[in-house]
C-alpha cells in the first residue's frame, strides 16, 4: 500500500511578513513645497517638480517590490491631509495605502507614523522621503536585509540628515529634541541610538533635493542618466523632461 504523501512542514505563516514602507509627502501646492528652491524656481515649478518626485517614488517602490520580490506594503503619509484630490488619485493609480501625517514638526509626525504602522501589526517599518527619485532599487533590498541584524537602519543624506529610517519597534526617543533641517540630524540620531544601546547601520549615502545646489546636482545626474540605455535609466521620462526644461530656463537667465 502506498504511503500517504507527507504534508509540507512549511506553513503559510513561515513566509516573510511584509514590512511597511512609508513615503512621506506633502501635496504639490505652489508656495507650500520646495520653497528653498524659490527663487530661482517659481512656486508653480517647484510644486510641479515635487509632484513628479512623489509619483516617481510610488512607481519605483512598486517596481522594487515586484522586481526584487520584496515583502513590502507601501503607504503614503500625506500632508496636510489624505483627503486631498492629489493623494486620492495616487491611492487609486498606484495601489498605495494612505495615512495622514499627524503631529507638530517632522519628528512628531515620523514618530506617529511609526506608532501607527507598528500598531497595525508590522514588525519592520521604514520611512523614506519623497525627494530621492533616483534612489537605486537595491537600496530597499539592502534596508530590509540589514534590519534583520540591526535595530535601526539609516540612509544618510549628503546634507547631514537622512533619507530613510527603518525600525523594528517604536523608538519615540529617536525623534525627540532633534534640530531638524540641520546638518546634525544624522549624527544626533546616531548618538541617541547609541545611548539607548541600539545597534545601528547605514545604507550608502544619497542626495535628496532641498537646495538649489541639490537641484543642480540632480540636473547633472539626469543629463548623464539620459545617455544610458532606456532599460538602465533611473529617472522617469516625466522627471527627466522637467529637469531638462528647468535647466534650459535657468541657463537662459544667466
Amino acid at each position: 500500500m502506498n504511503k500517504p504523501t507527507p504534508k509540507s512542514s512549511q506553513s503559510p505563516t513561515s513566509k516573510p511578513q511584509p514590512a511597511a514602507l512609508v513615503i512621506f509627502a506633502k501635496a504639490p501646492v505652489p508656495g507650500q513645497v520646495k520653497t528653498r528652491l524659490c527663487p530661482p524656481l517659481t512656486p508653480d515649478e517647484a510644486a510641479t517638480l515635487h509632484g513628479s518626485f512623489v509619483i516617481d517614488m510610488l512607481e519605483r517602490t512598486k517596481t522594487a517590490a515586484a522586481k526584487l520580490k520584496l515583502p513590502l506594503d507601501r503607504y503614503l503619509a500625506c500632508a496636510p491631509s489624505s483627503t486631498l484630490v492629489f493623494f486620492q488619485i495616487m491611492e487609486e493609480r498606484h495601489s498605495v495605502k494612505l495615512i495622514d501625517q499627524v503631529g507638530d514638526g517632522l519628528g512628531a509626525r515620523m514618530q506617529q507614523a511609526f506608532a501607527t504602522l507598528f500598531g497595525k501589526g508590522y514588525q519592520r517599518v521604514f520611512i523614506v522621503g519623497a525627494d530621492i527619485p533616483s534612489l537605486p532599487l537595491d537600496h530597499y533590498k539592502q534596508a530590509l536585509a540589514l534590519l534583520d541584524t540591526h535595530d535601526i537602519v539609516l540612509g544618510p543624506a549628503m546634507d547631514g540628515g537622512y533619507y530613510l529610517i527603518g525600525l523594528k519597534q517604536p523608538r519615540p526617543e529617536l525623534f525627540a529634541d532633534i534640530a531638524w533641517s540641520t546638518d546634525r540630524v544624522l549624527a544626533a540620531t546616531q548618538e541617541k541610538a547609541a545611548s539607548l544601546g541600539l545597534k545601528t547601520t547605514l545604507l550608502p549615502s544619497w542626495r535628496d533635493v532641498d537646495t538649489i545646489e541639490d537641484l543642480q546636482a540632480l540636473m547633472a545626474a539626469g543629463a548623464a542618466d539620459a545617455k544610458k540605455p532606456k532599460t538602465e535609466q533611473a529617472f522617469s521620462t516625466r522627471t527627466a523632461g522637467a529637469l531638462q526644461h528647468l535647466a534650459k530656463r535657468l541657463r537662459s537667465q544667466t
